[in-house]
C-alpha cells in the first residue's frame, strides 16, 4: 500500500509523464503472467478468482480496477512501472489465497483514498459499507511519519483494525508481500529498514494467521536483504547438496507410495521444502550443521480422512522404527494458529532419520494459507467484519488478548515490544482461580503471571500458590497451573530489583524497569556515571580525552536513547552495560590499537632508553620526503598500510615518524597539527616486511578456526595474531593479522581463504 512508513515502494505522483494506455496494459498484463497478447489484464486475476469462486461476482471487482485505474493514471513506482501494478498484483496475491470478491475490490482500491482524490463516501457509494471497512482499515491514517514511535503507532492501529475484521491483516500482508518482492528499488537503508520490521512483526503475523506461504517467503525475501551475504552461502551449500538429497527422497517416496498402494490407501506423497530462513534459524537457535539439518528429508502425506491419516502413520510405522519422543499429534492438540498435522520421525533407508508429515487435503490448505482457507465470508454488504466474530474466534484467543493489554499501554514503542513477543510465543497456559486463561512464555513464573493480569497486581504481588501449594516467586510455571496471587496491602508496595533476574515475559520486565525508573531516574543517572567511570580506570587508558560530550552523544544515539542522561540513566539501572559504552567510544576513536598509538603519539616524552621496535632489524619500506640521515620509521598497526596504499607520515615525539594511509582516523585527528606532517613514499627492500589484517566471516561450526589457520598458514604468511567471534546469528568472524614482505602475495592469500567451507567472505581490514 502507499505507505511511506510501512511500505517500500510508494512513489512521487508524476503527473506530467502520462503512459499511453497500451504501456500500461502490456506492462500490467505481465504482473499475472497472463497468456501473450491478451488485453484484457483482469483476465489473470479472474482466472485464478473463478478457480476458488466459480460462480463468484466479477463486475464489482472489474469496476474496483477501473476506479483504481483511473485515480492512480500519471503515477509512478519507483521501478518505473505505472503505480496501478502495485494494487492489481496485491489482488491477484490475494486471489490466490482464495479470498472473496470484497476483498480483491478493497485490495484494488487500498491505495485511493490515501493517495488520490477518492473520498471514502465515494467509495461507500460505489461499493458499500464492507468495502469501505477494508480499505479504511489498511489505509494509514497520517500521512508520512516517520521513526519508531510513529511506526509503531501504524501496527498498533493495524493490530485493532485487524480485531473488527482479520481480512484487513490478510490485506496488508499481500501487500507487504508485493512490496518485499520489488524492494530492490529503494536504498539500501530503506530495504533493511523495512526488512527487519518485515521479519519481526509482518511474518510473524503470517504465522499466527497460519499462513506459512506468505510466512516462508516474507522471512526469505527479509533474510536476503539483512544478511545477503549468508543467505549466498546458504543457497550455495543447499544448491551443492540437492543432488544426493533428491535421490535419497525419490527413494523414500516410492516405498511409502508403494506400502500406501498395497494396503488401497489413496495419498499424494510429495518432499517438504526446505526454506532458507528456516534452515539458518535451525542453525542459529538449535545450534546445529547445515549438513544435520538439510541432510534431515521431510516427507508429506495427503489423505482424504482423518482416518486414513492415522491408517498411513501404522503403515509408515510397521516399515520403519520411529524414533521415540519424536511423534507429534497436532490432530487431536491442534497449534494456536489452526494448524493440523501428524508429525512422526523415522529410521529409514540407509540408517537415515526421515520426517514424515500426514493430513488431510483440507489441513494442508488450512496449514498453507491459514485464517484465508477456511473463513467464510457472507457476500451482502450487512455482514460487515462480522466474520471475525464467528465460531473460529476462539483460533484468535492470542489476538483477543493483546487487545486487551493494548490499551494498557499508552506508549507505541513498548506496545510494539510486546507484540514482537506475543505472536513469536507460543508458550505456556496457566489459569486464575476464576478459570480465565492466561499465556505466558515458557519458563514463566508467578511474577509474570501476576503482571498478566494487571501492572498493580504485579507491583503488589508478594506470594503465590500453585495447584493449591504455596511455591517461590521464582518458581516455574507449567501449562494447566493454576495460580493465585497474594499482594500486600500496603501503599508502598513495589517490586523488587531481584525479579529481574528470573522473570520472562518483556511484559513483566518492562513494567518492573518501568517502575525503578520512574522512582529513581536521578539515582540510576548518577549511578550511570561512576560505573561509566570505574570502567574507564579499569581500561587503563587515559579515556578522559577520547570521552568527549559529542562522543557520548553518537554512543547515545547508536543505543537508539534520546540523549547523554538517558545514556547514563541506561547504564544506572542496568539496561546497558558500561563496558559496552567504553567500547563503542574506543571503536569511535579508531580501535583500541588506534587509540593507544593516537595517545602515545601525541604525549610520549624522549627518555633514556626508550623503548625500540620489536625488530630492529624490519626495514619499513619507506621514505620521508627532504629527510637525509638515519630515521627511525614505522609503519602505524592502527592502519597496517602496505605498498600500493597513498600514505602520509607523523613526527612524533621521541619515537621517529609514524606511517599512516591518508584515510585512517587517527590522521584525520592529528592534522590539527600540520607542521608534524611529512610527505613519505613507498621504496620497499629485499628486508622489507608489512603487517596485514584480515577479516573473515562464515556460518559458523567445529573447526572452522583451525580450517582457515591452516589454509594460510600454507600460503606461508607468518601468522602474529588470531581471534574468533560468534554473534547471535551464528556468523564466525575471525581475525588475523600476519606478516607479508610482497603485498601482491594478499591476493592470493584471500582467494585460498574462501575455498574454506563456511566462508563467504574475507576481506583485508584497514581500520
Amino acid at each position: 500500500m502507499a505507505d511511506r512508513i510501512e511500505t517500500p515502494s510508494v512513489e512521487s505522483k508524476n503527473t506530467d509523464s502520462v503512459p499511453t494506455s497500451a504501456r500500461v496494459r502490456n506492462r500490467l498484463a505481465r504482473i499475472g503472467g497472463s497468456r501473450a497478447g491478451s488485453v484484457d489484464v483482469l483476465d489473470p486475476l479472474i482466472k485464478v478468482y473463478r478457480a476458488t469462486h466459480p460462480k463468484g461476482e466479477v463486475a464489482a471487482i472489474q469496476k474496483a480496477y477501473e476506479i483504481a485505474e483511473r485515480m492512480h493514471d500519471g503515477q509512478k513506482r519507483k521501478s518505473g512501472d505505472p503505480y496501478i501494478t502495485h494494487p492489481l498484483a496485491v489482488a491477484t496475491i490475494l486471489a490466490e489465497l482464495g479470498m472473496t470478491s470484497p476483498t480483491l475490490c478493497a485490495a484494488l482500491l487500498h491505495d485511493t483514498v490515501e493517495d488520490t482524490p477518492y473520498t471514502l463516501e465515494q467509495l461507500t457509494a460505489d461499493f458499500g459499507d464492507e468495502v469501505r471497512h477494508l480499505v479504511d482499515g489498511v489505509t494509514k491514517l497520517d500521512k508520512v511519519k516517520y521513526g519508531d514511535s510513529a511506526q509503531s503507532e501504524t501496527i498498533r492501529k493495524m493490530v485493532v483494525a485487524m480485531s473488527r475484521d482479520i481480512r484487513v491483516l490478510v490485506i496488508k500482508l499481500a501487500d507487504r508481500l508485493h512490496n518485499m518482492r520489488t524492494l530492490r528499488y529503494l536504498r539500501q537503508d530503506k530495504q533493511e529498514r523495512i526488512a527487519r520490521e518485515t521479519i519481526e512483526i509482518f511474518a510473524p503475523l503470517a504465522h499466527r494467521l497460519g499462513m506459512n506461504t506468505i510466512k516462508w517467503e516474507l522471512e526469505d525475501l527479509a533474510f536476503a536483504t539483512l544478511h545477503p551475504k549468508v543467505y549466498d552461502e546458504i543457497v550455495r551449500l543447499v544448491a551443492d547438496r540437492a543432488p544426493s538429497r533428491g535421490e535419497f527422497l525419490e527413494r523414500v517416496t516410492s516405498e511409502v507410495e508403494s506400502d500406501l498402494r498395497h494396503v488401497k490407501l489413496k495419498a499424494t506423497v510429495s518432499s517438504r521444502p526446505k526454506h532458507y530462513y528456516s534452515i539458518y534459524q535451525k542453525m542459529l537457535v538449535g545450534g546445529r550443521e547445515f549438513s544435520e539439518i538439510f541432510d534431515l528429508v521431510g516427507v508429506r502425506i495427503l489423505v482424504d480422512s482423518v482416518a486414513d491419516c492415522y491408517g498411513v502413520l501404522g503403515v509408515l510405522h510397521a516399515r520403519w522404527n520411529p524414533i521415540p519422543g519424536r511423534f507429534k499429534d497436532y490432530i487431536s492438540v491442534p497449534k494456536f494458529n489452526m494448524y493440523q498435522s501428524l508429525h512422526t520421525t523415522v529410521i529409514g533407508p540407509q540408517g537415515k532419520a526421515v520426517e514424515l508429515q500426514i493430513r488431510t487435503y483440507a489441513m494442508h490448505r488450512r496449514a498453507e494459507y491459514g485464517v484465508a482457507a477456511h473463513w467464510k465470508y457472507k457476500e451482502d454488504a450487512t455482514a460487515g467484519g462480522r466474520g471475525a466474530k464467528g465460531s473460529d474466534g476462539n483460533d484468535m484467543l492470542w489476538l483477543r488478548e493483546v487487545l486487551d493489554w493494548q490499551s494498557e499501554t499508552e506508549d507505541s514503542v513498548d506496545f510494539l515490544d510486546s507484540l514482537r513477543f506475543e505472536i513469536n510465543n507460543a508458550g505456556v497456559y496457566a489459569y486464575t482461580p476464576r478459570g480465565d486463561l492466561i499465556q505466558l512464555p515458557a519458563e514463566a513464573t508467578p511474577v509474570d503471571f501476576a503482571y498478566a493480569v494487571h501492572t498493580e497486581v504485579g507491583h503488589a504481588c508478594i506470594g503465590a500458590r500453585v495447584n493449591g501449594r504455596l511455591v517461590s516467586l521464582e518458581s516455574t510455571l507449567e501449562s494447566g497451573d493454576v495460580v493465585e496471587i497474594f499482594t500486600s496491602k500496603s501503599a508502598d508496595a513495589g517490586p523488587s530489583r531481584d525479579w529481574l533476574d528470573f522473570v520472562a515475559s518483556p511484559r513483566a520486565r518492562n513494567k518492573i524497569r518501568q517502575w525503578f525508573t520512574k522512582e529513581r531516574r536521578e539515582e540510576a543517572i548518577e549511578r550511570g556515571k561512576d560505573l561509566i567511570a570505574k570502567q574507564m580506570r579499569k581500561e587503563g587508558l587515559p579515556l578522559h580525552r577520547l570521552f568527549k560530550h559529542e562522543t557520548l552523544s553518537t554512543v547515545a544515539q547508536e543505543l537508539h536513547l534520546p540523549d547523554v542522561s538517558m545514556l547514563y540513566a541506561a547504564v544506572g539501572e542496568g539496561n546497558v552495560g558500561p563496558q559496552s559504552v567504553v567500547e563503542r567510544v574506543i571503536d569511535l576513536a579508531g580501535g583500541r590499537e588506534g587509540a593507544q598509538e593516537d595517545l602515545a603519539e601525541a604525549t610520549t616524552l624522549p627518555g633514556i632508553g626508550a623503548r625500540r621496535p620489536r625488530n630492529e632489524n624490519r626495514d619499513a619500506g619507506v621514505i620521508v620526503d627532504g629527510l637525509d640521515g638515519d630515521v627511525l620509521i614505522k609503519l602505524a598497526r592502527c592502519c597496517t598500510p602496505v605498498p600500493g596504499d597513498d600514505i602520509q607520515g607523523f613526527v612524533t615525539r621521541g619515537d621517529g615518524v609514524s606511517v599512516h594511509r591518508t584515510d585512517c582516523v587517527n590522521l584525520l585527528s592529528l592534522r590539527s597539527q600540520p607542521e608534524r606532517l611529512v610527505g613519505v613514499r613507498w621504496a620497499p627492500t629485499g628486508k622489507s616486511t608489512f603487517l596485514v589484517a584480515v577479516q573473515v566471516e562464515g556460518l559458523d561450526r567445529p573447526r572452522l578456526l583451525s580450517d582457515i589457520t591452516r589454509v594460510i598458514s600454507d600460503q606461508h604468511v607468518n601468522i602474529l595474531s588470531a581471534s574468533l567471534s560468534t554473534g547471535r546469528d551464528r556468523v564466525a568472524k575471525s581475525k588475523f593479522t600476519f606478516e607479508m614482505a610482497d603485498p601482491k602475495h594478499l591476493g592470493h592469500v584471500l582467494s585460498a581463504v574462501r575455498t574454506v567451507k563456511g566462508v563467504f567472505d574475507v576481506y583485508r581490514l584497514t581500520q
